[in-house]
């Protein structure tokens, strides 16, 4: 994946950095408040000041020979409050200079604001020779401002946005230049409106054609919510635009609120691709249409000023604004394939597998150390081709666990099945503690970020000699000495006095964290109790259990189990005190006996370090970590792990951008903890405040 797509591992410039390399745009502001205090423009209405008629620019200023206007009209600004405004929008101009430097961002802003004032001149005395009362009151006007160049620089800084953001910033800035032509229709408008197209025609950075079933929906939704803007606009705000005026609250509140509402409705729906969605906004817009329609033929046979008596506001408004549903019929027509979404339809091709299939293809074809994950309770499966992917449904997420099973060959296939299912089904699809080959599968515009690191011991040769295993060897000689026992064997295989203790120190362990036994990646003595799962026990002397492991296969090819993955880890308070580093010890030397490759402690969840420009995704888990670390001790259990000098595999969240990642934070909670009440969650809290224990 490229650079602008893949999270860079360098570090966050400083203030001091970034401002070396925006000198252009700084020496721009600095002139422009120079300006303003020479002029008076900062403090009082330069509009209002004698210098107005012969710095601004506009047609009266080029008809009496007034050519340097351009330049000078640059830098002020014709009201006081303009002036912040004015210097937050050279924010674009910042951008372009930082990523492209000081030549291409100075050439976007001189055309640009050269371009705009000179065509916005021009455009207006063409139009005003028409007759047409709104140009021929913006031929008269005169104008000052950076604007124009500003916008330039905004529509050209966007066009360096990685996908999707290109698009959508695209729509954004299209959307607001039109709403302000539409409705007020100044000359800076028209400035800006022309100098975002001369920027988009030069550019041709908007390629809505080839954009994802996703973005045909957000197309469709943003286009929706302007028009619903529209209304909202009409109803609270003067207007006074190139197609008429209206007051405000001149018409009906609750017609547009209803409205409104409809639109929000039809809207939310449209952007998670439902067909009843597409099915109702087709209707409104074709409603909107014929209201148009009628508006034409009743004007051509009652007379403007009868139509006028019947509504609010200016005929020509009404007209401007009818119009502008007919685009998005088309639109709408034009992409119905992308608005099928089904609430609750399965993803993947029928049949959809069932549990012993996916066991199956486990075992046929291997997996890695999460995969046997894949078979618990509250996953449903996409069948994909020759793969099966894992994956929950929550909160709209389809959060899919590890990396696709099946043959090696296919997975990459697995994974682009799945997210054009998902996508169509209207779910955000994305990948938990998956690996690299995954990551190297999903698009190129993904994001990805490391949840979390595997922790791997190799098994060939292992011995506990020398000095980084001291800490080993001496729980192993110190439970020998005291008479502890090891046990290797299957949950159903110990007796039943074993079996209770073992749900004693799980069901205090559970007690003890206030909160309900997390789900997902961390697994339950429910399904501990399997045939091809494996219990580690250490027996005292006197029978009593003093803690217990559990472990899950790691299939490689044709059945065979190469290595095992730990699950559950719970000890006896008052126990032998190593017991956990005496279990996993004696568990690594028993499977290394038995000719197992790899033994995986798992990835601690939440507890890796990340960058400071990681993102909101690791804000959010830095948040969960410090929360219920007290609760679930997994930091202090990944320094526990750190015992055994494993090696590490990098484990994935594997995204499609930034806007999926509220969605997603809310998806983890629920799917890590599933039965947790809001009760539950306050409790968590207030052992924070305790600063509860480690759960070992």
């Amino acid at each position: 994946m490229t650079d602008a797509v893949r999270p860079r591992p360098t570090t966050r410039p400083t203030a001091l950095a970034v401002i070396r390399r925006i000198p252009a745009t700084l020496s721009l502001v600095a002139l422009l408040l120079v300006v303003g205090v020479v002029t008076t423009a900062l403090w009082s209405p330069f509009d209002q000041n004698p210098l107005w008629d012969i710095l601004a620019y506009g047609l009266p200023a080029f008809d009496a020979g007034r050519w340097w206007t351009p330049i000078t009209g640059t830098f002020l600004a014709a009201k006081p409050w303009i002036y912040p405004i004015v210097v937050a929008g050279f924010w674009g101009m910042a951008y372009l200079e930082y990523r492209r430097g000081t030549r291409v961002a100075l050439a976007y802003y001189a055309v640009g604001q050269l371009f705009a004032v000179l065509a916005a001149a021009l455009g207006v005395w063409l139009l005003s020779m028409t007759g047409w009362p709104w140009a021929v009151a913006q031929a008269a006007m005169l104008d000052v401002g950076p604007s124009g160049g500003a916008m330039a620089c905004i529509a050209a800084a966007i066009t360096l946005f990685a996908q999707p953001w290109r698009v959508r910033g695209w729509l954004v800035l299209l959307a607001f230049v039109t709403v302000m032509m539409v409705f007020w229709g100044n000359l800076d408008d028209i400035e800006h409106l022309l100098a975002v197209l001369l920027v988009l025609f030069v550019d041709r950075s908007l390629r809505i054609q080839r954009t994802t079933v996703r973005e045909q929906r957000l197309v469709a939704f943003i286009v929706l919510v302007t028009l619903g803007v529209m209304e909202v606009i009409v109803l609270l705000v003067p207007t006074d635009g190139p197609f008429g005026s209206s007051a405000p609250v001149s018409g009906s509140f609750w017609d547009v609120a209803i409205d409104v509402a409809v639109i929000a409705l039809l809207a939310h729906g449209l952007r998670g691709g439902r067909r009843w969605a597409w099915v109702l906004a087709v209707v409104l817009t074709a409603l909107n249409i014929t209201a148009f329609v009628t508006l034409i033929v009743l004007m051509n046979t009652l007379g403007v000023a009868a139509i006028e008596d019947g509504i609010d506001g200016d005929v020509s408004l009404t007209l401007a604004t009818s119009a502008l549903w007919v685009p998005l019929l088309v639109y709408l027509i034009w992409v119905r394939r992308a608005f099928r979404a089904h609430r609750g339809a399965a993803l993947g091709t029928a049949p959809e597998p069932t549990r012993d299939e996916v066991r199956e293809l486990l075992r046929r074809h291997g997996g890695g150390t999460l995969s046997w994950m894949t078979t618990w309770d509250g996953l449903r499966y996409a069948r994909t081709g020759a793969g099966i992917v894992a994956y929950a449904r929550r909160s709209g997420v389809a959060l899919a666990l590890a990396d696709p099973l099946g043959p090696e060959g296919t997975r990459a296939e697995s994974v682009q099945a799945f997210i054009a299912d998902a996508e169509r089904a209207g779910l955000v699809p994305c990948f938990f503690s998956a690996g690299e080959t995954t990551r190297d599968a999903v698009p190129e515009s993904w994001r990805s970020l490391i949840v979390a690191d595997d922790t791997i011991v190799d098994l060939p040769g292992l011995q506990f000699t020398g000095k980084a295993w001291a800490s080993i060897r001496t729980s192993l000689n110190r439970a020998e000495r005291e008479g502890e026992t090891f046990l290797l064997t299957h949950l159903r295989d110990v007796s039943w006095g074993v079996r209770a203790q073992l749900r004693t120190i799980s069901e205090g362990w559970v007690g003890d964290k206030g909160l309900p036994e997390m789900g997902f990646t961390l697994g339950t003595l429910a399904e501990a109790d399997d045939p091809a799962v494996r219990v580690a026990v250490a027996l005292a002397p006197n029978g009593d259990v003093d803690g217990f492991l559990s472990w899950l296969p790691v299939y490689g090819e044709a059945g065979t189990v190469r290595g095992w993955t730990l699950d559950l880890m719970r000890r006896r308070d008052g126990g032998f005190p190593p017991v956990m580093e005496y279990l996993i010890g004696s568990s690594a030397k028993a499977f290394s006996e038995e000719g197992a490759e790899i033994m995986s402690l798992s990835g601690a969840p939440l507890t890796h370090e990340y960058p400071a420009d990681a993102g909101v995704i690791a804000g959010l888990s830095g948040k969960l970590a410090e929360a219920l670390e007290p609760v679930y001790g997994f930091r202090s259990l990944h320094r526990f792990k750190e015992k055994f000098h494993p090696r590490y595999e990098t484990m994935y969240l594997l995204y499609r951008d930034e806007s999926d990642l509220t969605r997603i934070g809310l998806a983890l909670t629920r799917a890590f903890l599933p039965t947790a009440t809001l009760g539950q969650l306050a409790g968590a809290g207030l052992e924070l405040v305790r600063g509860g224990g480690s759960p070992d």
